[in-house]
């Protein structure tokens, strides 16, 4: 790799497998620093083994759940203590909110799940981290969105519904401060890939005839880059 991001400090949600894993791979394969969140501590330590042996350095792990509301602002606050900035957000936590069922049959914690992760966890992640990219050169931000956003798709209810919520969240948050920061915020949609989510909406699919995590993880670099000049978009796969 070429080191684009030598210097650089990205925090990723939904770190410890799929696409998240992929991206802190491809991140700290460039030079970053990476602090990686997800519910499950053995596969981060699998996953900061795998970045050591590649010659990355060795990833912070918050092995923590996203819905604790405590979680994030005290990783934006050592964050703050440690670099005094961030330069890379990666908000890729999702749920499917309990697989794909009837609107009016899903169960009421399914449904807060999916808002609570999809939604509410990236406006804390926004909230709590808006003042540390501002502090960076170039503050970069990435959310990881869907294509069941486009059109209507039956029994996709809570998963769809919350991530149109999120599109929406962040285009206004990139319109605000379009004018008065070197932010570039965008999301990404990596389409169809070989995760664990997809395994859960399709239990019947092969999974080794879809796209891999780290097949899509490649999209994410440019959006992460100083030298980015998309803003407000969304990169669909």
């Amino acid at each position: 790799m070429s080191g684009l991001l030598d210097g650089r400090v990205a925090l990723v949600t939904g770190a410890s497998r799929g696409i998240g894993a992929a991206v802190v791979r491809r991140l700290a394969a460039e030079g970053a620093e990476v602090v990686a969140i997800a519910r499950t501590q053995g596969a981060l330590e699998e996953l900061d083994d795998q970045v050591r042996a590649a010659g990355g350095k060795p990833l912070v792990l918050v092995p923590e759940d996203l819905r604790n509301t405590d979680v994030i602002n005290k990783v934006a606050a050592a964050t703050f203590q440690r670099w005094g900035r961030l330069d890379i957000l990666v908000g890729n936590a999702g749920a499917i909110g309990g697989g794909l069922t009837p609107v009016a049959q899903h169960a009421p914690d399914d449904w807060e799940e999916a808002f609570a992760v999809n939604l509410t966890a990236n406006w804390r992640l926004i909230r709590a981290c808006d003042p540390l990219l501002r502090m960076a050169e170039a503050g970069r931000a990435v959310f990881t969105t869907s294509g069941v956003v486009q059109g209507i798709h039956p029994y996709w209810g809570a998963y769809a519904a919350s991530k149109a919520a999120l599109e929406t969240m962040v285009k206004t948050w990139a319109a605000e401060v379009v004018n008065t920061t070197a932010l570039r915020i965008n999301l990404i949609d990596p389409g169809v890939v070989a995760t664990r989510m997809r395994a859960i909406a399709f239990p019947g699919e092969d999974p080794t005839k879809l796209p891999q995590p780290d097949d899509v993880a490649a999209a994410f670099l440019p959006l992460c880059l100083p030298g980015c000049r998309q803003h407000g978009e969304v990169i669909r796969i």
